[in-house]
């Protein structure tokens, strides 16, 4: 038998779904009642595919960046869309402050003008 993900959108009016029963295989064992998924059963496969690889490289973004192929502001974008599916909103400010830092890097701004712009609250 093939075992999928669990809808979690009505297919005939796109509302949340609830869950009401659950069943053991093993057993036979029937569960029924109100039960809440969890912010993780909830997220489309592309954010929970992210997190897996994200669990799997135990955090390190740089590991994420060379397993994907992709720049680092890329792993950063999709990392904080994660967060944001997740409602884990970033302080605000945040993202300016990573902007900053990121030029920086790049060699597209001045250590002095980052501070100036760290400082400023501004990118």
């Amino acid at each position: 038998m093939v075992t999928r993900p669990v809808p979690v959108r009505c297919p005939a009016c796109e509302g949340p779904l609830a869950v009401k029963a659950l069943f053991c295989p093993a057993c036979g064992t029937e569960v029924h009642g109100r039960f809440a998924l969890n912010e993780f059963a909830l997220l489309p496969k592309e954010h929970l595919d992210f997190l897996r690889l994200f669990v799997k490289a135990r955090g390190n973004l740089k590991e994420v960046e060379r397993i994907l192929g992709v720049s680092y502001p890329t792993v950063r974008a999709r990392l904080d869309a994660l967060l944001k599916a997740l409602g884990y909103e970033e302080e605000d400010g945040e993202e300016d402050r990573l902007q900053v830092l990121e030029a920086l890097r790049r060699g597209e701004i001045s250590l002095e003008e980052a501070v100036a712009r760290l400082r400023e609250g501004k990118s």
